[in-house]
């Protein structure tokens, strides 16, 4: 199966066009929460936010198969 992996806010979408073959949604789990790592690192050292973005990984059709905040959660 081929995910894609979108960033969205409530105004924007950069859009993966490429996205990556998986066979199951765990190593697609992985890939979205490596990303997001070195998203928020980068941010952090340009001096950025990813506040309102999230990480949006979904299957061919458009089906979002899970949906992560870029911005940290603090628990």
């Amino acid at each position: 199966m081929r995910c894609y992996f979108h960033l969205v806010n409530s105004h924007e979408l950069i859009a993966d066009d490429t996205g990556v073959e998986i066979l199951d949604l765990t190593p697609a789990t992985d890939f979205a929460l490596q990303a997001i790592d070195d998203l928020r690192e980068e941010a952090i050292q340009a001096g950025a936010s990813w506040q309102g973005w999230r990480l949006d990984v979904v299957d061919p059709s458009g089906n979002v198969l899970l949906s992560i905040p870029l911005e940290p959660v603090l628990h």
